[in-house]
């Protein structure tokens, strides 16, 4: 692992204005306002904020750029914004909004060159594939790429796809194990494994936090760049400065949580 600083990211999963927090997409209980959150856990020390609008592309509408507007005036940490974004132009639209990043999953798909086309308009920096990985052993890595929340298989293996989209122009790879979503077991660390040792981008770990030791494992054996949270924060049951102190002491180089 290399000395640069590792992120601990905050993951909102917003339906209809509202963060929204299951297991494997599924079962969905209402965990409060999204700007409002972001700015409690912006406060608390994450280094980085992601929206996933999570019904946008199931339900085919557009991200929520009003979201995005009222939270980017109150935040000054980096913020993602996925879900509902299907076109360049849609880029420009969440961009303009005020995200820092677009994370794109089911277009990439539907349009292998979108990466490419907005890494050419807006740097490759501003684009991040997001794969949600299902356990498959037919498939030559062993995991296969689902879409839409988790509900439709492609035909895509998840190291393959995440080479051709970095090639492609991606940035950023945030990797969301479906297997582990909202379980607390910990992160997939062999799909980390996997994935960081074939790109060389940053890889975001996400699905299957449950305690500071899967953030820590997640970094040293998986080598992952920055994990994301959720649902542990949500319902209390850790804050943002426990979990930096817990990985600061297991000497993963972090920023320096607020509060």
């Amino acid at each position: 692992m290399s000395a640069n600083l590792r992120r601990l990211i905050v993951c909102l999963d917003v339906d209809h204005g509202r963060v929204k927090k299951g297991v494997r997409f599924e079962a969905l209980r209402d965990v409060g306002d999204p700007a409002e959150l972001a700015v409690r856990y912006e406060r608390e020390g994450a280094d980085e904020i992601v929206f996933l609008d999570i019904t946008a592309s199931v339900e085919g509408r557009s991200a929520m750029l009003e979201t995005v507007r009222q939270t980017a005036a109150r935040l000054f940490i980096p913020l993602t914004l996925g879900g509902g974004v299907r076109t360049v132009a849609d880029f420009d639209e969440a961009l303009r909004a005020g995200a820092d990043k677009v994370a794109v999953n089911s277009a990439a798909i539907a349009d292998p060159n979108l990466c490419r086309r907005a890494a050419e308009r807006f740097g490759a920096q501003c684009v991040v594939l997001s794969i949600d990985a299902l356990a498959d052993a037919s498939m030559p890595s062993g995991y296969r790429v689902v879409t839409h929340g988790g509900r439709k298989p492609t035909d895509k293996d998840v190291v393959a796809w995440a080479c051709e989209a970095v090639a492609s122009g991606a940035g950023e790879i945030l990797l969301t194990s479906i297997d582990r979503d909202g379980v607390r077991a910990g992160y997939d660390v062999e799909l980390l494994k996997r994935v960081t040792s074939a790109v060389n981008v940053p890889v975001v770990a996400s699905g299957g936090a449950g305690e500071a030791f899967h953030l820590v494992d997640a970094f040293q054996r998986g080598n992952a760049d920055a994990a994301l949270v959720a649902g542990i924060l949500h319902d209390g049951l850790t804050t943002v400065s426990a979990l930096k102190s817990a990985l600061s002491a297991a000497g993963i180089p972090i920023r320096e949580a607020l509060a």
